[in-house]
């Protein structure tokens, strides 16, 4: 690959990061793709040099997210009794490192668009299956159930973080508690 194509991808990337930071915060109709070309600095011709259209765009960067969540249910390793767990912190680090994609792509069946509808309902029909095999494969009892309450809780998740409802969410909490028990033990060690 020559650097002339390394350039190029790394600017469909930086195209791919404003267009989730504008769709997170301006929802679908309100980001054209003038407003994602001017965040990156570029033209909207070089935008669609990439992407032929606003639609094509929002689904690029709900594919790169669908790929992110697939990949970290399918890599994390843990014993059984801990997958469920495990699988949850990896898409809390996931929403952690890539809020804007993760939201969109929990959020997507929101968008009336059919492409974009029927798109986000194969995406999650594919994380239903993947984490489905994975419960079912480490011999979760119920396996059906918990893969669809581990999915709800993804949702509600999304929900409370896109809405700034911390309480729909005791997650947060847990996480905040920790963190703070871990300061007071510093703090009562450095004294």
């Amino acid at each position: 690959m020559t650097s002339k194509d390394d350039a190029s991808l790394n600017r469909k990337e930086q195209i791919l990061d404003a267009a989730a930071a504008l769709f997170a915060e301006n929802g679908y109709y309100k980001t054209t793709t003038a407003k994602v070309a001017e965040a990156v600095g570029v033209t909207q011709p070089y935008v669609f040099h990439f992407f032929k259209t606003k639609e094509a765009l929002y689904l690029a960067v709900l594919e790169r997210a669908y790929q992110r969540i697939l990949y970290a249910f399918t890599s994390v390793q843990a014993p059984p009794e801990l997958l469920q767990e495990t699988m949850g912190k990896a898409f809390i680090e996931l929403l952690a490192d890539h809020r804007n994609e993760i939201l969109l792509i929990m959020m997507a069946y929101t968008t009336p668009e059919p492409v974009i509808r029927d798109h986000t309902r194969r995406q999650f029909e594919m994380i239903y299956e993947r984490v489905l095999n994975r419960f079912t494969q480490a011999g979760i009892a119920d396996s059906e159930q918990k893969t669809s309450n581990f999915i709800s809780f993804g949702l509600l998740i999304a929900m409370s973080e896109t809405l700034d409802l911390p309480y729909l969410c005791r997650w947060r909490e847990k996480d905040s508690d920790s963190h703070q028990n871990h300061e007071n033990h510093d703090n009562h060690d450095s004294r």
